[in-house]
């Protein structure tokens, strides 16, 4: 069987058990900034678990992408030299959410593995739980199994192998794996081998049934949930791997075409690997590159890209660690960009998101390629003077090894390879020390979706139940004002219950039916005001958030008058002039995201945005910046879908209906079964839950303010609408004037004489400067060396400068040393409170004295630091009160230099 056939007859087999098929959800998890990335297919079924959500089906199966890069399922670093560790894996399942248990899903495996796929049976060993903790022995899958294998081939395992759970409480329960028994011929090396426990790949896991059937709570107790649940997964490249006979996952057709092609482009020949793999050479390279490739491009298809930051951080990690292993291969430039294609004939037929950002992708990792190739000229001259500086120490520290990584993008492994041909070895603890605190930082400043749920203390459980258990009921799709709708709940500052907020108070309140939208997909959330005329309530409604998934909204709210109280019937009025102009805005993105992919091609693909009343922010992928003639023609388009006043349409259909219509999705959302599609006929589509114009025409002016880079393959483009954008041609109006009556000229010459007169000041700046180092140097004749002294063989100038720039302070210096026969020059300059040092020395001195030595003794007297060459250095500081200290120093340092002895870092200057 081909893989393809593989995942296509494990979801036919489910299917035909009544079970949903499933579409994979993105790598991106929504709604969860828990989670790095999409690690398990029950992962988009969470809340289906938990009982937060309903869906129209209870089981369920997918075949889910998944990467495993961080935590305790980091497999990073296993990839290359394993034959059967990836960063990105399919996972295929099937999920009973309360519907079937133990006896179904245990028949079910057996029937799939033996009567489907034809494994013989007697190669098959099931495991159960055998009982650990206080967490009794599972008696029912032994029995089951012993229906099905002989008793002396159920294996029973502890907690770390056959025990799940979804976290230190909640859902958990007991596993029942299944092992497949590959053969004797596979050599292992211990004296017995010790099955499935046995390092060896004579046994392979390929199925786990994961019963959750308990929760766990705070102090550890399990209590039996209402309503148990089935999770099971199989890794795909490994029960292909059975099937086609293979011991690596990568002799399979999933990597064949793929190693391929690395082979064709490198010249090397990957394997052969049967009946066991040997190490080739080059193999473990060409692991990496093959399976890394697959990451980089599902991720990037998903909508991650390449950045300093969280996600982007580990794709960028991902993606250089396999341009170092092409290096090795014997790549020379940028490689990787020509093996998507083959990535995508392999598997688009199975994710259509491949195919349809094909050249998202492409460009993206071409882009990418050309910037490590940058880093590596750039970063291993640093790299050289960090291991020269460790020389001597035998040790290179964490964190200039982290440095080099983070800052200048060398890989570690890079770094490693060249300090150990050195015999220098690598402070590997304290670069991690450094790489964990960067970590925590990045995380901590990574923003998500809006909308999450907040704690609120509720007076009771009873309470507590009753709100959560109500529908989120929002009519501000058609309305902008509700009469009599009720106040469930109250809260004050502190979020706990309250009867009722007073006259000044402030706090959050819960409605019955509210047409107060929640921030979500980008756009912010409505404000306004609750009333009541007979009793002379006023309150201002400041924002919203939510309870929890599905329950009803939390009004946050300033009572200025009167007295809100629980039970009380209010009118809640949202602010009509701000609801529509955010309206506009959000209209407004929709026709910007058209014309971008009509005019930059269709790898343009939302990855954030803001709809906020004032201004709207988009988001995209795209590799470079856009020009401002393809900003103009955007802009002309977007004004011309204004002018033809089309009508804007909603309507609720099917998730992957819409989808396959056309419809875009944004990246980072999560939807439901249903979805409300917001289209502009012939010229937009897109899955969105936002308020929006009734016809285009309502958005009026629409004008670009800005267009930028974000992240690495992400631009932004910023644009306003309706008043405020008449507000920013006046105001942009009215500075052109202003320019204009400051020069005196026609607005036909307005141009030219602005560039006249820039020319002008570069020419007469220049001028000034080079009267400035010739008045430094004394005028054209001989006497700018008078104050040079004698120090043993070599003369030396040591001299405070004033008002010339950094370039003119080096040429001073290097015209100084020249004049001199054998010299060292020192200056000094101020300029608006900070100190300019620099340091030239004559070549033949250079043996005896350093340059970037001296600015290291000498910088820390001015508080700062500095380096350079051996011939020149130069540093900063921000103490020129300093600087008279700072060239009395200077003689003794270079006098101990011409001596022969050290000088010591940051020398006491004199009184």
């Amino acid at each position: 069987m081909t893989s393809s056939e593989v995942r296509q007859s494990f979801l036919d087999y489910f299917g035909g058990q009544n079970h949903q098929i499933v579409r994979s959800a993105p790598l991106v998890p929504a709604d969860d900034p828990t989670l790095l990335f999409t690690n398990a297919g029950m992962n988009q079924f969470k809340d289906l678990f938990l009982g937060r959500e309903r869906r129209s089906y209870t089981r369920a199966t997918s075949s889910q992408k998944c990467m495993r890069v961080s935590g305790k399922h980091n497999d990073l670093n296993n990839v290359g030299p394993s034959w059967r560790h990836h960063t990105f894996f399919e996972m295929l399942g099937n999920f009973s959410f309360g519907d079937y248990f133990k006896p179904e899903a245990i028949p079910f495996a057996w029937t799939l593995l033996t009567d489907v796929w034809g494994l013989p049976a007697d190669r098959l060993y099931p495991t159960i739980f055998r009982g650990e903790s206080g967490i009794p022995r599972d008696d029912e899958a032994h029995a089951i199994w012993s229906g099905l294998v002989p008793a002396d081939r159920i294996i029973e395992l502890g907690l770390e192998e056959n025990f799940w759970a979804m976290g230190d409480t909640g859902p958990c329960g007991r596993c029942s794996e299944v092992h497949y028994h590959r053969g004797d011929e596979i050599p292992c090396g211990e004296p017995v081998c010790l099955g499935i426990d046995c390092s060896c790949d004579r046994y392979v896991e390929i199925w786990n049934n994961v019963f959750m059937e308990f929760d766990r709570d705070e102090g550890g107790a399990l209590t039996p949930l209402p309503a148990a649940s089935i999770d099971t997964g199989m890794g795909l490249e490994r029960i292909v791997a059975v099937l086609q006979g293979k011991v690596s996952n990568y002799d399979t057709d999933l990597f064949d075409s793929l190693l391929r092609a690395i082979g064709d482009l490198t010249g090397r020949t990957y394997g052969p690997h049967t009946p066991q793999p040997s190490p080739g050479p080059h193999d473990v390279s060409m692991r990496v590159v093959a399976d890394h490739l697959r990451a980089m491009t599902f991720l990037i298809a998903d909508g991650v890209m390449p950045s300093n930051e969280w996600r982007g951080y580990v794709l960028r990690k991902i993606m250089r660690r396999a341009m170092r292993h092409g290096k090795r291969l014997g790549t020379t430039g940028p490689f990787l960009h020509e093996l998507v294609d083959v990535l995508v004939t392999d598997m688009g037929p199975a994710y259509p998101e491949l195919p349809a950002n094909r050249d998202t992708v492409v460009q993206v990792v071409h882009t990418e390629e050309e910037r490590f190739d940058a880093v590596l000229n750039d970063g291993l001259p640093r790299l050289e003077l960090a291991l020269a500086d460790a020389a001597q120490r035998g040790v290179l520290a964490g964190p200039d090894v982290f440095r080099l990584y983070d800052t200048y993008g060398l890989p570690l492994d890079f770094v490693e390879d060249l300090a150990s041909e050195r015999g220098i070895t690598i402070d590997r603890e304290g670069f991690d020390v450094a790489l964990d605190a960067q970590r925590h930082q990045s995380r901590a400043t990574a923003s998500f979706g809006a909308g999450g749920a907040t704690q609120f203390q509720f007076a009771s459980d009873d309470e507590r139940g009753s709100v959560l258990a109500r529908p989120d009921h929002f009519d501000g799709y058609t309305a902008t004002q509700i009469s009599s709708t009720e106040i469930l709940v109250l809260f004050d500052e502190t979020r706990s219950a309250v009867a009722e907020l007073g006259s000044g108070a402030g706090g959050y309140a819960v409605l019955d039916r509210t047409p107060f939208y929640l921030e979500a997909g980008g756009q912010v959330s409505d404000t306004g005001r609750l009333t009541d005329t007979e009793t002379g309530l006023v309150a201002a409604v400041a924002g919203v958030e939510r309870l929890s998934p599905g329950a009803p909204r939390a009004h946050h709210v300033q009572v200025t008058e009167g007295c809100l109280r629980t039970g009380s019937r209010v009118t809640a009025t949202v602010d009509q002039t701000r609801r529509d102009a955010i309206r506009r805005n959000h209209t407004a993105t929709h026709l910007l995201h058209a014309a971008l992919r009509e005019r930059l091609g269709a790898h343009v693909k939302q990855a954030g945005s803001l709809v906020a009343p004032d201004r709207l922010r988009f988001d995209f992928a795209h590799g470079s910046p856009v020009s401002q003639t393809a900003l103009d023609e955007i802009e002309r388009d977007v004004t011309a879908a204004v002018l033809a006043n089309g009508s804007v349409e909603t309507q609720v259909r099917p998730t992957q209906d819409a989808i396959d219509a056309g419809a875009m999705a944004l990246f980072g959302e999560k939807y439901g079964e249903s979805v409300r599609v917001v289209s502009v006929p012939g010229v937009s589509m897109e899955l969105c839950g936002g308020t929006h114009c009734r016809a285009t025409g309502d958005i009026g002016p629409f004008t670009i303010t800005q267009e930028s880079g974000v992240a690495s393959g992400v631009r932004r483009i910023e644009a306003v609408t309706g008043h405020t954008a008449v507000d920013y041609l006046q105001g942009r109006r009215a500075v052109v004037h202003a320019v204009i009556g400051a020069l005196g000229v026609p607005e036909s010459q307005a141009v030219e004489t602005v560039d006249r007169l820039h020319t002008d000041a570069k020419r007469l700046a220049r001028e000034l400067e080079q009267l400035k180092l010739q008045t430094a140097l004394g005028g054209t004749t001989g006497g700018a060396t008078d104050d040079a002294v004698e120090i043993g063989d070599a003369q030396f100038v040591a001299r405070r400068v004033a008002g010339l720039e950094k370039g003119s302070l080096r040429g001073l210096a290097d015209s100084l040393r020249d004049r001199l026969s054998r010299g060292v020059v020192v200056l000094a300059s101020e300029s608006d409170g900070k100190v300019s040092l620099v340091v030239s020395v004559s070549q033949d001195l250079v043996g005896r004295v350093h340059a970037g030595q001296i600015v290291k003794t000498l910088a820390p007297i001015i508080g700062g630091g500095g380096g350079g060459r051996a011939d020149f250095a130069q540093a900063g500081g921000r103490q020129p009160e300093k600087i008279d200290a700072l060239l009395a120093s200077s003689r003794t340092v270079v006098g101990d230099m011409l001596a022969g002895k050290q000088p010591a870092t940051g020398v006491t200057a004199p009184a």
